[in-house]
């Protein structure tokens, strides 16, 4: 969709999205109600599960689990949100939506999830529990705050564990739904989650919360969306691998998409869709510390040429797929393109030669399912030879116009030291990409920082 399904004209309102640490436990998402309180023109807040919840959720998925298992991830889920509620005392109204999604949750986990629908369905407790928790929160503060199911507006098609969201339907529902709530009360919602059409929940995929408050803003006409997390904005590098990263001020939405994409893990890649398409800019920040600013991305073009970050992307699978018939013909790339659209496998990285494409793919240790699974090898293996390299690592050069000057030279000499197994350059202005060892990527990653951006000042 674009635009032109909302109103012309921006709304004042702001969409606020918190994570899974800045919700953790009583005292962080006091800290939230704090910035919420603090900014009235914040209507909507979309949280992700408590800190620890997802990762006993991902767990009771799998089919394989002892009862003992099972009932210590149950118990685990729990525990969380019980620390919660011994701080606060529900109204009426949360308390029993509260200990009916409790109850719900603890049936189906305690049963197992047998399909992949039961498996979102069960993915999905974490946001429901944390948002009628916050939302006392927020009370308790003085506001006059609802609680909200998100399932009701944000309408997706039914790709279990990574659903597409239908932007045309989650407008109209936002409209009849959730936009008349938002003069008189802020409203606590969930991210990471929606519903299909026959209204089976569905997820947005592992750190989905950023994507699901881009696309509430959309839906609404906000003129902005605030991820409040756990760093001071993003920076050059993870800062957790060099000391000397530094937070970047200002990114236009090109760089940022980019630098999500490639390993940035302070924001959700998708987030940078709705948000660009509709002109609503986008602010990152610290919960824990939000007097010191952050980053705000915006369509505006970098100022600054060159090389601005950094960052690296674990667990990638390089897949190999080689024929002599590709040599002179058409139709191959499109052949090996339409298996892995069979089986929904996103790409990120191409090259070619004579008679091979090289694909790079993700694979996210904690996903619900693998990225590649033997189906898909066996149908490409029907017309070419495969092969599947793991334990490697995708690392990424950010920035704005990138292209093979003094500075990008001086690369070439820092990576010398290392095995490079692909370098692609040339799509985009906004990237140079190349995969190394996964035992290497941290080196790799800080010989980079220290020899290339270490010497800038921050944008």
């Amino acid at each position: 969709m674009n635009t032109q399904l909302a109103a012309n004209t921006k709304s004042d309102y702001v969409v606020a999205k918190f994570g899974g640490t800045s919700v953790a436990n009583f005292d962080a998402m006091s800290r939230c109600a704090e910035i919420v309180c603090a900014d009235n023109q914040v209507r909507i807040v979309a949280v992700s599960a408590s800190a620890g919840v997802t990762n006993h959720l991902v767990a009771l998925c799998k089919a394989d689990l002892s009862a003992a298992e099972r009932d210590e991830h149950i118990t685990g889920v729990v525990a969380i949100q019980e620390a919660i509620l011994a701080e606060l005392s529900l109204d009426a109204d949360l308390a029993h939506g509260f200990n009916e999604t409790l109850k719900a949750f603890q049936n189906l986990a305690s049963e197992g999830a047998k399909s992949v629908a039961e498996q979102d369905e069960l993915l999905s407790f974490g946001e429901r529990l944390s948002s009628y928790l916050f939302t006392q929160v927020l009370r308790a503060q003085g506001l006059d705050a609802v609680r909200f199911d998100v399932r009701k507006v944000l309408k997706t098609d039914s790709q279990f564990a990574k659903a597409i969201p239908n932007v045309a339907a989650t407008a109209a529902t936002a409209k009849e739904h959730l936009v008349p709530l938002l003069d008189d009360h802020v409203v606590v919602t969930q991210g990471f989650i929606g519903s299909n059409e026959h209204n089976q929940t569905t997820t947005l995929g592992r750190g989905g919360s950023d994507y699901s408050a881009a696309l509430l803003a959309e839906a609404i006409n906000a003129k902005s969306v605030h991820i409040w997390t756990d760093v001071v904005g993003i920076f050059s590098t993870d800062p957790r691998l060099c000391a000397k990263a530094s937070p970047i001020a200002r990114l236009s939405f090109d760089e940022a998409a980019e630098m999500a994409t490639f390993g940035a893990k302070v924001l959700h890649p998708a987030t940078i869709l709705p948000a660009s398409r509709s002109h609503i800019s986008v602010f990152v920040g610290s919960s824990r510390e939000p007097q010191l600013g952050g980053t705000w991305i915006e369509k505006e073009k970098s100022q600054q040429p060159g090389i601005r970050a950094v960052t690296q992307r674990k667990n990638q699978i390089l897949l190999t797929v080689k024929s002599p018939e590709m040599l002179l013909a058409s139709g191959f790339l499109a052949r090996v393109f339409t298996i892995l659209s069979e089986f929904n496998i996103s790409v990120d990285l191409v090259t070619t030669s004579e008679i091979s494409v090289a694909i790079t793919l993700d694979n996210a240790p904690n996903a619900s399912r693998p990225e590649l699974d033997q189906a898909c090898l066996d149908k490409l293996s029907e017309f070419c030879h495969v092969s599947v390299e793991n334990n490697l690592t995708l690392v990424a050069l950010i920035g704005s116009e990138i292209q093979l000057r003094q500075q990008e030279m001086n690369l070439m000499q820092v990576l010398s030291d290392f095995n490079i197994r692909l370098i692609c350059h040339g799509a985009s202005k906004h990237n140079l990409c190349f995969l190394v060892e996964q035992s290497e990527s941290d080196e790799v990653v800080q010989a980079i920082h220290s020899r290339l951006l270490e010497s800038q000042v921050a944008a």
